[in-house]
């Protein structure tokens, strides 16, 4: 996956316009975890220790639990979250492909070849506890 020192830029390149349209990975990253948010059953966005302090401090890391690679031929999304109690984990996870996929697909005009979901917990209701 890119990281920090490998950080790619999709170019959208076509002739006869004004100029070169560019899509940085973050801004897949943002529309794949927006997307996944969106299904119902998905508690929330599961990130790395710095994501989380971020979170803590108020700060919204639109991005967190989404790592992507972009190629010219196609999109590789990674995804990391947490799952609400009492709905199917399988379900779950093949509606946040689906619809990470129709996002950005529709949005950018990539070609998604690959949404791995990875569920790295179970978000229980506070009205529970």
């Amino acid at each position: 996956m890119a990281t920090e020192s490998e950080k790619s830029e999709y170019s959208y390149k076509e002739t006869g316009v004004l100029g070169d349209i560019q899509i940085a990975d973050d801004v897949i990253a943002i529309i794949a975890g927006l997307a996944a948010t969106e299904v119902e059953g998905v508690a929330k966005m599961y990130g790395n220790i710095t994501n989380e302090l971020v979170s803590k401090l108020g700060m919204k890391n639109l991005s967190k639990g989404v790592k992507v690679m972009v190629t010219p031929e196609d999109v590789k999304v990674d995804i990391s979250l947490e799952v609400k109690y009492g709905y199917s984990v399988i379900d779950v996870s093949k509606k946040v492909q689906e619809k990470v996929k129709q996002a950005l697909e529709t949005m950018t005009g990539l070609n998604v070849t690959r949404v791995r979901v990875r569920i790295a917990g179970v978000a229980f209701d506070k009205e529970n506890e």
